[in-house]
Order: C-alpha cells, then sequence, then structure tokens
C-alpha cells in the first residue's frame, strides 16, 4: 500500500547526545541548588557549560540539521509556517516555531549558567569561579537574578513540553522518538539529514571542554 512518509536520518548522535544531556543536567542543577549540594551543583555547572558551548559550535560545523542556518528563520516564514502556508516536502529538522523555542531554550539556560559563574558571596557559601571579576554589589545582584531566574527557565522547559504534547495529541506527530532514534518518518520527497563529520565532532567537543576547564580555573589571565 502506498504511504505518503518514508523513513530517513533526522537527527545526529551529538545533537541526541546534547539534548538528552540538557534533559538530565538541568533539573540535577536545581536539585542540587535546593539541597545546598554546591560540590555537586558547581561541577554540574560546568558540564552544562561544556553542553552549551559544543551545541554553539555544532550549531555552526554540524550536520545539516544542526546547523542554525539550517533552520533559524526570520518573522515572515514564522507567520506563514503558522497561517500553514509551507511546503512539508522540505529537508527534515526543526519548523521556524521550533527553532524559536529552541533559541529560547538555549539563551534562558546559557544565561542561568553565565550567572552562576559569577554568582556567590565568598564570606557566606559557594562562589563561581569568576566572582572574583566582579564588585562586591554587583556579585550580589547576579546572586539574586541567578535565584529567581530559574523559574524563567522552567517557564521555558514547560513551554518545551507543551508544544511536544501539541504535536502528539493535535498533530499525531511524535517529537520524541526521533531524538532518540535519530531516525523519522518524513515527506515522501523530503531530504534526510547529512552525516556528522567525526572531525569537526573532535573539534568542537575539544574546544567545549577547554573552555570549561578554563572557566573552571578562573579564566586566566582575566581572573
Amino acid at each position: 500500500m502506498a504511504t505518503n512518509t518514508h523513513r530517513v536520518n533526522i537527527w545526529d548522535l551529538p545533537v541526541r547526545v546534547t539534548h538528552w544531556s540538557l534533559a538530565l543536567i538541568v533539573p540535577a542543577m536545581w536539585l542540587t541548588a535546593e539541597n545546598s549540594l554546591w560540590y555537586w551543583h558547581t561541577r554540574l555547572g560546568h558540564a552544562l557549560l561544556a553542553v552549551l558551548v559544543f551545541r554553539v559550535l555544532w550549531g555552526f560545523l554540524g550536520s545539516d540539521t544542526a546547523r542554525f542556518a539550517s533552520f533559524v528563520r526570520g518573522p515572515n516564514a514564522v507567520l506563514s509556517y503558522l497561517r500553514g502556508d509551507h511546503n512539508p516536502v522540505k529537508s527534515v529538522g526543526h519548523s521556524p516555531v521550533g527553532a524559536l523555542a529552541v533559541l529560547g531554550l538555549l539563551s534562558v539556560i546559557t544565561a542561568q549558567v553565565v550567572m552562576g559563574l559569577f554568582a556567590g558571596d565568598p564570606y557566606d557559601g559557594a562562589t563561581g569561579p569568576l566572582n572574583q571579576l566582579v564588585g562586591v554589589g554587583t556579585a550580589d545582584w547576579i546572586t539574586d537574578t541567578h535565584e529567581w531566574f530559574v523559574y524563567v527557565v522552567a517557564g521555558m522547559i514547560a513551554l518545551h513540553l507543551a508544544a511536544i504534547a501539541f504535536y502528539v495529541g493535535v498533530r499525531r506527530q511524535t517529537l520524541i522518538a526521533p531524538m532518540v532514534a535519530g531516525k523519522g518518518e518524513a515527506a515522501q520527497g523530503a531530504e534526510g539529514n547529512s552525516r556528522a563529520s567525526l572531525a569537526k565532532f573532535a573539534i568542537c567537543a575539544g574546544l567545549a571542554i577547554g573552555v570549561a576547564v578554563w572557566v573552571w580555573f578562573g579564566a586566566w589571565p582575566a581572573g
């Protein structure tokens, strides 16, 4: 029997590992902060920093669906998609609206991590590795913002989950399975994802780890 879809590669392994790393580390960061487990909180924060740096770099050097240039579109493309005026036979990956969700989530998590690097009180509890680069008043403001900004991050995550539920319940399209297996159904004629480059992966991973380690030791020579 004829079918209107076929199975193709959608997400490369680095994108999937990054996605599920965020899904695990972000809640763990909240739990460790709530229980004053600062030893683990700071280490998880640096791991999260490495993941974020890697995802940004991979957004320029990764496979087709990983690259920002392949899914970040202007306002006209977003409005056209919302009106349903789009061609389903195209390369797979994030939709224009999905791109906004990805950029929004990455932005708020990055902001929270960066604030954590400068937050803290050296006389009362843990401090970020870059705390000494700002004055006491600035550090206090960053710390206060870092504490309530977690609700912004939680709100973005809730919106992300609601969008997934909408696609499953209304459009009968699962977004989770392709993010696990890497493959999914696409319209006939749609091209699958390109192959990820091992060399580019090594470059992105090495730079991401290097940045996290550099920040861990105070971002010399700034520190």
